[in-house]
């Protein structure tokens, strides 16, 4: 699992980062409801960006690429970034670009 340093400003959140594999993984593990809360079955889907944001848990939030030129944004709540670790979706946006920042919704 690649560690990522903290910035301590800005509410504990990190940088926006590339995709990772365990992002990947991530992403895989609740890629079915975010199908369920979009109504869009892809195989295209596919997490590109994503950055952390430290609480009383962990809040990830992803760019996916959903095909052509659609993005979204989604937040996953999750204790570990690892196998076993217990996530959940938490939120989906439709209507985003690839540049757009991510921002808590």
């Amino acid at each position: 699992m690649e560690v990522l340093p903290l910035k301590f400003l800005n509410q504990a959140k990190t940088e926006t980062t590339n995709e990772t594999e365990s992002l990947q993984q991530l992403y895989n593990n609740v890629k079915s409801h975010i199908q369920e809360q979009t109504n869009k079955m892809s195989e295209e889907f596919r997490a590109v960006t994503y950055r952390e944001q430290i609480m009383a848990g962990t809040d990830y939030f992803i760019t996916v690429h959903a095909g052509g030129s659609s993005y979204l944004h989604m937040i996953v709540s999750g204790k570990l970034l690892c196998p076993g670790g217990k996530c959940e979706l938490t939120g989906v946006e439709e209507g985003h670009t690839k540049d757009d920042p991510l921002e808590p919704f």
